[in-house]
């Protein structure tokens, strides 16, 4: 029995032109290589293009250093001195990339991590430097207690528990001294219910009304935060966060936390880790048009970093494959680590 390919790459008289099946509508009147042939029309038909606009650069901010700090566990970053944080500054707004996202490593720790609102405090002073150098940068604060607890975890613990309600007075308290540091946007990362609503109410009432809220909304208890922990010294020294940060299985539970926080006030929220959880950011994206972050984290950062020490990929189409990956998955901004790399390979392209 001839089959239909067979019939297609035969004549009546038997010769070896192939004649070509018909699909209506189709092929081969219909060609999808036709838009690939040059890197012409591939750059005019993209439907997802990055720009550095995009990218939120994760700075780590210590103040018991005054060199910089590589952090071992990803290649190409530091802790930062205070005193560094101008030039920082200065080299965001050169390359034009959107906004800095600030994390600081305290002197001081304490059970209730009460560095973090102090108004001298690594994060604070930063902002007041970068601003200073470079006006025009849009400066991110992350929200959350881990980096400035003896223990390492996001809250107030008593009895082995990180207390949800009394730990709300303790980020709003970090967030006012954010904003009148001069942050642009301040992002509540603890996981504790009830957050963006304190904190909006705060910075309401103490005249920062116009200071908008990203919300870490669906941020899971990943594997992949390993390497942040050595960047940020925030390891915990007990347990784990998985009573606070959402399951890694549950996917529609992060709609509701996205939704709980839109209710509460958030201006944009966040989807963390981003590459394992592009299903999320895509069914966010469906759901609700307002601007949405992705968390590129330090685990998959360190992972493509290693893939490339070890000669397995290509850096530069690897990163900015995953980096478009993300966006095109729903991200508007997308907080990464490879911010600075990816800017200036996307000004030579």
């Amino acid at each position: 029995m001839t089959t239909e390919i067979e019939r297609a790459h035969s004549t009546e008289s038997g010769a070896q032109t192939p004649r070509m099946p018909q699909t209506p509508g189709g092929f081969p009147a219909r060609r999808m290589r036709r838009l690939r042939r040059s890197e012409g029309l591939r750059r005019l038909t993209r439907e997802t293009m990055l720009d550095p606009g995009d990218f939120i650069f994760p700075l780590f901010v210590s103040e018991v250093i005054s060199e910089p700090v590589a952090i071992s566990s990803m290649p190409g970053q530091y802790q930062w001195p205070v005193s560094e944080m101008g030039r920082r500054a200065e080299e965001l707004a050169r390359l034009g990339v959107g906004a800095a996202l600030l994390f600081g490593v305290p002197a001081h720790k304490d059970e209730i991590g009460s560095s973090a609102w102090n108004e001298q405090g690594p994060v604070q002073r930063a902002i007041r430097e970068m601003k200073a150098a470079a006006p025009d940068v849009v400066i991110v604060t992350d929200v959350c207690m881990c980096e400035y607890t003896s223990h390492g975890h996001c809250g107030l613990v008593r009895d082995g528990e990180v207390q949800n309600d009394e730990t709300l007075d303790l980020l709003t308290r970090e967030a006012l001294s954010h904003a009148a540091a001069g942050a642009d946007i301040v992002a509540p990362s603890d996981m504790m219910d009830g957050r963006v609503a304190a904190l909006r109410a705060g910075l309401d009432g103490a005249g920062f009304s116009n200071t908008p809220i990203l919300a870490y909304s669906a941020k899971f208890a990943s594997a992949f935060y390993g390497p942040f922990r050595e960047a940020a010294e925030s390891a915990p020294q007990f347990g784990d966060r998985r009573a606070y940060q959402m399951d890694p299985a549950n996917g529609r539970e992060a709609l509701r936390e996205v939704e709980l926080d839109l209710l509460e006030g958030a201006d944009m929220v966040m989807v963390k880790p981003a590459l394992p959880y592009l299903d999320v950011l895509a069914r966010v994206r469906d759901r609700w048009d307002l601007p949405i972050a992705a968390y590129n984290v330090s685990g998959e950062y360190s992972m493509l970093k290693a893939a490339v020490a070890n000669g397995w990929l290509d850096e530069r189409r690897a990163t900015l494959e995953a980096l478009t990956s993300i966006k095109r998955a729903g991200a508007d901004m997308i907080i990464t680590y490879h911010a600075i790399e990816a800017a200036r390979w996307l000004a030579e392209s």
